[in-house]
């Protein structure tokens, strides 16, 4: 089955065909190695960053804004989210704290994109 593409590491955008000959991942349309090796992850196990946000105590903030420190499967990407809404965090947070490790046995953990301080 063929699956087409736009690859997204660099600005050229390339337009891939990707495809499975045997036990070869065939590539096609990329200008570059990283877009081959985009087309072959993208065809076998898309992945994708995570940004979302969670709530939060504490602060003159409601919510926290989050992001996963790796990719997480495409496939764990609405359950990882479903997690990340029933938690509320409390204030103080830094930038950088992990908010949850191992978000949905994904072995990404989800840390605080921003520094917060708590309300006195």
């Amino acid at each position: 089955m063929k699956k087409e593409f736009t690859c997204i590491v660099c600005p050229m955008s390339c337009h891939l065909t990707v495809y499975q000959e045997g036990d070869n991942i065939i590539v096609e349309g990329n200008t570059c190695n990283r877009g081959k090796v985009f087309g072959e992850n993208e065809y076998v196990n898309p992945k994708r960053m995570l940004t979302t946000t969670v709530k939060i105590d504490g602060s003159h903030l409601k919510r926290l804004p989050v992001i996963s420190n790796d990719e997480i499967p495409k496939s764990k990407i609405f359950e990882c989210v479903n997690e990340l809404y029933k938690m509320t965090v409390k204030a103080p947070i830094d930038r950088g704290d992990i908010i949850i490790k191992d978000i949905c046995n994904t072995k990404v953990d989800i840390v605080a994109s921003r520094s917060i301080a708590k309300i006195s």
